[in-house]
């Protein structure tokens, strides 16, 4: 009875240790800077500035939102960027449509509709809008009916529906929701932080291969970033040609006068970067201990110089990325934000109490919890698998599909994971997929890293439904967009984002891990029959 008392606790303990990893770590030490960025708007600045620094023009301000919002999704959950950066994005869209609106009435007025039956500004949707229609919504000059016109001509002159102007405008509309749904997943590629997908992946490989040391934030950056890149351009190009269409000879032409539309836009986004006044002191130290966080992780271990790591070389394996996660994580409650201070009788302010840049309560409110226990019952779920030789022996099940070319088994485990990851959420499908694909890759002899990191890259590509991912469902809910729309825009990127993975595969990411090698820290699996 004392030994299968100590053998249930001993099963229990190492049950227990899979819900708190290196993974659960880094995601404490990722929220805390997630929390304080978000608490003192420092994400709002980023956003804000960028997309002031690519101009108004409606082509490039949309490569600026999806420039800014992949960057901010680098760092913050996916979730959290497209909540916060949609609200901007439908002020500007709103104030575009109904400042072009007054534009034109103004004209119309001005003209005289009554003498000027040939002018046909408005473009409606259904194109049966008459002379007299617009003779009821005439704004009066110095008065404020024009605004209320104005307002009622928006209601009225949409034969889809009482948000839009013009057809342009319902489509500008989805344009700007969708560049913001599948840039937010899109910048998350580029870090082991911005998704946890990529968290789950570098915990497992790291587990199950710890001879490695191979899978890095540095690493994986240099991997993921040009990616990233490509797919984002190719995405607004994309996005752009199918909704506003693309036309090279405007977008590059120099010297063009902006148009009422373009001055609107600028005028939304001074306005909002107005608002947030001169830059404070929480925020300083916030983009200080961000870019603390950054140089720490990319200079840890780079690869190809010694990294600081090497200072602790008599303790293998604690310096890690979660270790400058956690350190710099602790700086957010112990720096104070502002301090309390109270005067005394005598009439002298003193200091009596501070408030940290975060407060645990904030930090709760942030923390995905549930990601937590569901990734931990994943690592337990791939450690039985491993304890129990259920890994071994689909291993062995799959070894035939070693006679199939590998480019092949990459692209069919891509597509199949990109499938799945539009009816389940990324975690549980990278969770579910890595404990097969990793002992598939031992059982036909090919590098681990070969399928596993396209596979974990292509668990991000859920860009055709709403349900797919909290992104897609943010921006669904604004309204104006279908479920069809979603996915034909979506169906482009997922097609963009698999080609650029495998070209990537089989270009610049095959040298730096060596993939054409089976490598000596993965184990060799017999072809033998388990009981």
């Amino acid at each position: 009875m004392v030994k299968n008392g100590d053998r249930e606790v001993a099963a229990i303990i190492q049950v227990a240790s899979a819900y708190f990893k290196d993974f659960h770590l880094l995601l404490i030490g990722v929220i805390c800077l997630a929390t304080s960025i978000e608490k003192w708007n420092l994400h709002k600045r980023i956003a804000l500035r960028m997309v002031m620094m690519v101009g108004v023009n409606p082509a490039w301000l949309t490569l600026g939102f999806m420039s800014s919002t992949a960057f901010l999704s680098m760092w913050l959950s996916n979730t959290s960027t497209a909540a916060m950066v949609m609200p901007i994005v439908e002020a500007v869209v709103q104030q575009i449509i109904s400042a072009e609106a007054e534009v034109e009435a103004t004209q119309m007025t001005y003209f005289s509709g009554s003498t000027n039956q040939g002018l046909e500004i408005d473009e409606s949707v259904d194109g049966n809008e008459t002379n007299e229609k617009k003779e009821k919504t005439k704004p009066v000059p110095g008065n404020d009916a024009g605004k209320t016109s104005s307002k009622m001509e928006l209601e009225k002159n949409s034969g889809t529906g009482n948000r839009y102007r013009t057809k342009k405008d319902h489509m500008m509309c989805k344009l700007m929701c969708l560049c913001i749904a599948y840039s937010s997943t899109i910048g998350g590629l580029t870090t082991i932080t911005g998704t946890s997908t990529n968290l789950i992946f570098a915990e497992h490989f790291n587990t199950r291969y710890p001879e490695c040391h191979c899978i890095n934030f540095g690493s994986w950056f240099i991997m993921s970033f040009p990616a990233a890149v490509i797919i984002l351009l190719l995405s607004w190009v994309w996005l752009q040609w199918l909704f506003l269409g693309f036309n090279f000879k405007e977008l590059f032409k120099c010297g063009k006068t902006k148009t009422s539309r373009q001055k609107a836009c600028a005028e939304v986004i001074k306005q909002e970067y107005q608002k947030l006044g001169p830059i404070r002191y929480q925020e300083i130290v916030t983009l200080v201990l961000f870019v603390t966080m950054a140089v720490l992780w990319f200079t840890r271990e780079p690869g190809f110089v010694t990294g600081w790591s090497a200072l602790f070389s008599e303790y293998p394996g604690f310096a890690t990325d979660s270790t400058v996660a956690l350190l710099v994580g602790l700086l957010f409650f112990l720096i104070p934000a502002k301090r309390l201070t109270k005067t005394t009788p005598a009439g002298e302010t003193v200091a009596f109490d501070y408030s940290p840049l975060i407060t645990w309560k904030e930090f709760q409110s942030f923390m995905p919890w549930d990601i937590a226990i569901l990734v931990g019952g994943g690592f337990a779920l791939a450690d039985g698998c491993e304890e129990s030789g259920l890994s071994k022996w689909m291993g062995n099940k799959l070894s035939p599909l070693g006679s199939l070319p590998v480019w092949l088994i990459i692209l069919i485990s891509s597509l199949l994971v990109t499938s799945l990851t539009e009816i389940a959420s990324n975690p549980a499908t990278i969770t579910l997929i890595l404990p097969i694909l990793a002992p598939l890759a031992e059982a036909i002899h090919v590098n681990p890293l070969y399928i596993l990191l396209p596979s974990t890259l292509s668990t991000s590509f859920a860009f055709l439904l709403p349900v797919a991912n909290p992104p897609n469902a943010i921006v669904f809910s604004y309204g104006h967009l279908k479920v069809i729309d979603m996915v034909k825009a979506g169906l482009g990127v997922n097609i963009v984002g698999l080609a650029v993975v495998m070209l990537g595969m089989f270009t610049w990411i095959a040298p730096m891990f060596d993939l054409h090698t089976y490598p000596s820290w993965a184990p060799t699996i017999s072809n033998e029959t388990m009981p």
